[in-house]
């Protein structure tokens, strides 16, 4: 197996486990001696991917990263339900919204199926709805990536220049005050910038474990949202507008 691919091998893992030891990585890469691992993890440390810790192991950037929907969705759960509820406040009756993908966002979904609104969306857990329901849902066409339970792509660019959305509902990976809104992922980015220009007003859901953080690709600056959190933090409200819990 070429560098490249082991890699790109151990960053999937790591996407799951987040720490791990040397060793138990060469149970993954087969036929791959201790010392190629260690010359392939100091090249991603280099790239900042990484950091090597004592006792041979090694864990994912402070930088972060994407993670499963099924891992998102047991993290920060008290923090997400408190932010779900004081994004619900935001919506009123009648309402055209679009709600991003991402389990802070599927907490909201939860919450507002009974109200009489239209929801456009690119969060493929509403598949997991069973019951009757209020509110009529659309879901935008594209690419489905399961991983993280989302549709993108090119053409769900496009569909969402069809739309105007009079509030937009997004999630972000990390929150940084010199690098703004952040994900992994380009395809999700670009998407994020698309809805910010076809929505009247948006919000930013995200729990304070992401605030101060930075992911692979900016998506936006923060003072184009209002920032729905768990927390205040006077830093991030000297640049934008919060909504915070009494």
């Amino acid at each position: 197996m070429i560098p490249y691919k082991r890699q790109e091998k151990i960053m999937e893992f790591l996407g799951s486990e987040e720490v791990i030891k040397i060793e138990d990585l060469q149970k993954i890469i087969p036929n791959t001696s201790i010392s190629t691992l260690r010359r392939d993890l100091k090249e991603l440390e280099r790239l900042g991917k990484v950091n090597m810790l004592t006792g041979g192991a090694v864990k994912i950037s402070s930088s972060t990263s994407e993670l499963p929907i099924s891992t998102k969705s047991v993290l920060q759960t008290e923090e997400k339900e408190i932010i779900a509820s004081l994004a619900a406040k935001e919506i009123n009756e009648g309402d055209v919204i679009y709600l991003d993908s991402g389990s802070t966002c599927t907490a909201l979904l939860n919450k507002i199926l009974n109200k009489k609104i239209s929801i456009f969306t690119t969060n493929t857990s509403i598949f997991n709805i069973s019951t009757e329901i209020k509110a009529e849902i659309t879901i935008l066409g594209g690419r489905y990536s399961p991983f993280i339970s989302s549709i993108n792509g090119p053409l769900t660019d496009s569909n969402i220049k069809l739309f105007n959305f009079e509030k937009a509902f997004l999630g972000a990976n990390g929150i940084d005050l010199a690098r703004g809104v952040s994900t992994p992922n380009l395809v999700e980015a670009n998407k994020k910038k698309e809805i910010l220009q076809a929505s009247q007003k948006a919000f930013l859901l995200c729990d304070s474990s992401k605030i101060h953080k930075s992911s692979a690709v900016k998506a936006f600056e923060l003072n184009q949202v209002t920032l729905i959190t768990d927390k205040y933090d006077v830093d991030i409200a000297g640049l934008t507008s919060l909504i915070v819990p009494d």
